[in-house]
């Protein structure tokens, strides 16, 4: 364990006590359990952020192409060749 030294506004220092009263816990790990809690909500999406990635996702699918497999194997292969050769620019054999 690490020793740290925190100001807290009076409300926060207060709802500290409450909880570690409550949860008849150290005052100590109720700080080490919200900042955990905390932490694992950083990585999540609000709902307001979920339904704007959605939104967007919905409006993007129907503007991509579609194309038959074997057309973009064949592209694909074009380009890979290409490649080899050093481009698709180039005149190479």
């Amino acid at each position: 364990m690490r020793k740290m030294t925190f100001t807290l506004d009076e409300a926060t220092a207060r709802e500290i006590d409450r909880a570690a009263d409550r949860l008849d816990i150290p005052k100590s790990q109720v700080v080490r359990e919200a900042v955990q809690l905390y932490g694992e909500q950083l990585g999540r999406l609000s709902d307001e952020e979920r339904r704007d990635r959605l939104a967007a996702f919905d409006a993007l699918v129907p503007t991509l192409p579609t194309r038959p497999r074997d057309e973009v194997d064949r592209e694909l292969a074009e380009v890979r060749k290409a490649r080899r050769r050093g481009g698709r620019g180039t005149s190479g054999g």
